[in-house]
């Protein structure tokens, strides 16, 4: 992969998902004020962005209500300028979104790239975003939020990103702050400035500002506090005599102070075509693009399904003069890894591929009767769960078999030779925050105390909340809920280091399940209930409310 891609393409770290509803990840491309985006494919290998919304928007009912309505509006919206959305799910937890994915960088990273554009570039530039907002306001959508990290450069010109969809994001943030401004301050109109009515002309008035950053490659009304900035905006007149003289005339219609005098789409269109002249009659658009955004990244290939890998089998076959039974694979749930940089997702997801499947050969050559039956029960028992007592999908506590787990569960890979772990339900849910600590092993049950020596601990800082440990290695589960001894064993193996002893909060909410095991070989399961880390940059104003449930691994 070149240069260009190791910018764009980012490997997942221990906090990201490898899954979402369905679509594996392949890279981490950013992350903003609304949440982080990654790189999936469809079943067809299409290449899709994945938006996952942070928890401190998804827990709030206003937030989803309205993000629903953006999701639907959005979907009515097909143009050639503009980054299709193909799915959403506004009630997930957390919510999230998938658009097609454009392959070139941001207006924002071309121009801190390779500094200001040439005018025939920012003229192709505004007649493909003012198309692009055509297509937008017919769908009955203001954008609200133009700027230019939310212009993409594609080879075949620019595609906008995020429209309507940020709205929901501005109005909680609105809620929470008591602030009337919703947008960005370098690239609002005067009306979204004062809280005024918004329109379509609002939009006019930043796809003028975003085209003076790409000719100037600065915005227009300057940097400074956001109240600074707003004060120039609503109070001053723009210096236009910086621009290139061509753009002057076109650009002054567009930043009217009133929306009523300002260009339409239609005329920004047509007049960006005359000052071209010939270059827009011969399709000369394609050069400039390709002169903007260089060589094409290379776009990672989908990722596995690790269910899918199949392996020679390492246990002869029977001979045919003995009698035998057909084997029936094992209905364990599959999952993959968490990536924490290539190598690690590589390397633990082979090794515990090879170790599952040694395992499963075996049982079939010495015991295909034992795992039909072992199938047979857990079919047959819906309790049969395996997880620990006291562990459920929500929190809830589960009954328990009198040996101390659940009824009918397979025997784990680590306790093969011993005997089922012995499961030990916490006192639910226990409370975490800033002064106290999780203590795992020392105990007969996991608890909290009023220190912060113990096994786990929540922490806020730098960017938001986590879960950290000396020597615990967490990993945050996905999917399913319900996970097991052996769906915890299994992934953890090869979670070693540091790496997995600190783990951010962000894309966790009520029902995530955390694994954790202890230096001991103890394995715990712990169930968030309730997460309250809005105000993380307060001290003393976040917590963790959850279930946790430990199997000794000397029981």
């Amino acid at each position: 992969m070149n240069s260009a891609a190791d910018d764009v393409f980012q490997p997942l770290q221990v906090d990201d998902p490898p899954v979402v509803a369905g679509y594996r990840l392949a890279a981490r491309l950013g992350a903003g004020g609304m949440g982080r985006v990654y790189l999936s494919h469809t079943a067809g290998g299409r290449p899709v962005a994945i938006k996952v919304v942070r928890p401190e928007l998804a827990d709030d009912p206003d937030f989803r209500r309205r993000f629903g309505r953006e999701i639907k509006a959005a979907r009515r919206v097909r143009g050639a300028y503009t980054a299709e959305l193909i799915d959403a799910d506004p009630d997930a937890t957390p919510p999230w979104l998938a658009t097609l994915y454009v392959p070139g960088p941001s207006l924002a990273e071309a121009v801190h790239r390779r500094g200001p554009l040439p005018v025939p570039a920012v003229l192709w530039l505004m007649a493909g975003v003012a198309e692009a907002l055509q297509a937008i306001h017919d769908a009955g959508i203001v954008h609200r939020d133009l700027k230019p990290s939310n212009v993409l450069m594609a080879a075949d010109g620019p595609r906008v990103i995020d429209f309507g969809i940020s709205l929901a994001a501005d109005l909680t943030a609105v809620t929470a702050t008591g602030s009337a401004a919703i947008g960005t301050p370098q690239f609002m109109a005067p009306e979204q400035a004062v809280a005024g009515e918004i329109t379509p002309a609002t939009d006019v008035f930043a796809l003028a500002q975003t085209a003076a950053f790409a000719a100037l490659g600065e915005p227009l009304y300057g940097d400074g506090p956001a109240a600074t900035v707003l004060y120039r905006i609503v109070h001053s007149e723009p210096d236009l005599t910086r621009l290139p003289e061509p753009l002057q005339p076109l650009l002054a219609r567009c930043l009217a102070a009133d929306p009523a005098e300002r260009a339409t789409l239609a005329e920004i269109v047509d007049r960006s075509r005359q000052l071209l002249g010939r270059e827009a009659d011969a399709g000369g658009g394609p050069a400039v693009w390709r002169d903007i955004v260089g060589l094409e990244v290379t776009v990672p290939a989908p990722v596995v399904d690790p269910a899918t890998v199949r392996t020679m089998p390492l246990i002869a076959p029977a001979r045919a003069a003995e009698p035998t039974v057909p084997t029936q694979p094992r209905t364990r749930r599959r999952r993959t890894p968490l990536v924490a940089g290539a190598a690690v997702a590589a390397g633990a997801l082979l090794a515990a591929g090879l170790v599952w499947n040694i395992r499963d050969r075996a049982d079939g050559a010495d015991g295909a009767q034992g795992s039909r039956d072992a199938v047979a029960s857990s079919t047959a028992d819906p309790t049969a769960s395996g997880r620990p007592e006291g562990a459920s999908s929500a929190g809830g506590a589960d009954t328990a078999a009198e040996d101390g787990t659940a009824e009918g569960a397979s025997p784990s890979p680590s306790s093969a030779s011993t005997g089922k772990p012995h499961a030990i339900p916490a006192f639910n849910p226990l409370m975490l925050d800033e002064k106290n600590s999780l203590y795992l092993h020392d105990g007969l049950r996991p608890e909290t105390r009023g220190d912060r020596k113990g096994d786990i601990r929540f922490t806020c800082k730098e960017v938001g909340c986590a879960l950290e440990s000396d020597s615990s290695a967490i990993l945050q589960m996905f999917g399913s809920p319900g996970n097991t001894y052996e769906d915890c064993s299994f992934m953890l193996t090869g979670a070693k280091g540091e790496d997995f002893r600190y783990f951010e909060l962000a894309a966790a909410s009520a029902g995530s399940e955390f694994c954790i095991q202890h230096p001991s070989g103890d394995i715990a399961l712990l169930v968030v209930q309730v997460k309250s880390t809005a105000l993380w940059d307060k001290p003393g104003m976040s917590a963790l409310s959850a279930d946790v449930s430990v199997w000794r691994a000397d029981a």
